[in-house]
């Protein structure tokens, strides 16, 4: 499978991080509101009856495609439309987990959340995720990106019950994320994507394993990987802290680009010198407020970047996922994003 090039991008070329807003016909937005992303499978979310879910997810993801398209957004992705929570899709396909009788962990606000119990060595019995980016390459001629949770956040996200120590887990993660990566570009993915947000969320784990698990997770591959780094859900997470917890220590990392939020964050770029060399998706959407931002005050957003980082390593996106808001508001931001690019581009044409 050819993948397409990532050099071939224009400039301030545009993505999203990875969720789209979810149709209401297909998922329950009330039961949806509120709460943190399921850690074990929420059924309940779906308004769909089981045996037409997979057509309906289909269908939800055509949509998604297309108003990326009509928005003018360079990288697609499937919208995560098919999935409860941006990790749980993947993460309750492995085995060695007990889903029916799950366990409790700590989510980042510091409550307690339902999450698989790990009673046996964690595997991949087959790819996950292969179909959603096969389905999602044959909808689009524009270059494609996937993204998968990542083997830190996921150890976060269990009970541990089976290794001696969470860094274990995490390890056992890591190689079934490493087996995805490979089989998902081996399917055409152009950019694949691995979600990592309690790297920041808990940073003295990220640095003890947290970063050898990464590291282990991008053996060996070959295709342009990024790496997301977030606050959390606006919806959820209300406030921000004023800079990351960790970040810096990816530029060691052989990802080639690394996703981070600053909109909502007002968040100083300074950290930015720190990752020379990488290409910075810069979340430039503020996802706590559902009016759209005009094209120019995403502009800005971008530019305040432009004395740490180059224009040709800067890829426009919104803060965190967008799953959360309402789709019309989803969709005008997808617009102003595309709008802020052609005024930049415009800009460095000059």
């Amino acid at each position: 499978m050819t993948r397409r090039a990532v050099s071939d991008l224009p400039l301030f070329p545009t993505s999203l991080v990875g969720s789209y807003a979810q149709p209401d016909w297909l998922i329950d937005r009330e039961r949806l509101a509120g709460r943190f992303p399921p850690r074990v499978r929420a059924k309940e979310l779906w308004r769909v009856a089981p045996e037409f879910l997979g057509q309906a997810q289909d269908d939800a993801t055509v949509l998604a495609i297309r108003e990326q398209e009509r928005a003018g957004l360079d990288i697609l992705t499937d919208g995560e439309v098919r999935r409860e929570s941006y990790s749980n899709h993947f993460a309750t396909a492995l085995t060695g987990l007990d889903l029916d009788n799950p366990g409790v962990a700590t989510d980042r606000s510091g409550h307690p959340n339902p999450v698989p119990r790990i009673t046996g060595p964690i595997r991949r019995p087959h790819p996950v995720q292969v179909r959603d980016l096969e389905f999602l390459r044959a909808q689009t001629d524009r270059p494609v990106k996937i993204t998968v949770p990542g083997p830190f956040t996921m150890s976060q996200q269990a009970q541990n019950d089976h290794y001696p120590d969470l860094e274990a887990a995490a390890m056992a993660y890591a190689d079934a994320v490493n087996a995805e990566i490979k089989d998902l570009f081996a399917a055409g993915a152009d950019i694949v994507q691995i979600d990592e947000p309690y790297l920041q969320a808990r940073p003295d784990a990220a640095r003890a394993y947290g970063l050898a698990a990464l590291n282990a997770a991008l053996a060996g591959v070959t295709g342009p990987t990024a790496v997301h780094l977030c606050f959390g859900y606006a919806a959820i997470i209300h406030e921000r802290p004023e800079g990351y917890s960790f970040l810096p220590e990816l530029a060691g990392c052989p990802v080639e680009m690394i996703s981070i939020e600053t909109a909502q964050s007002n968040l100083d770029l300074g950290v930015l010198s720190d990752l020379a060399g990488k290409t910075i998706i810069l979340g430039v959407i503020d996802l706590s407020d559902h009016d759209v931002e005009p094209a120019e005050v995403v502009a800005a957003r971008v530019r305040r970047a432009l004395d740490r980082v180059p224009p040709e390593r800067l890829v426009i996106a919104p803060d965190c996922g967008m799953k959360y808001l309402p789709r019309r508001s989803a969709a005008g931001k997808l617009v102003a994003m595309a709008g802020a690019a052609e005024i930049l581009r415009r800009e460095h044409a000059r």
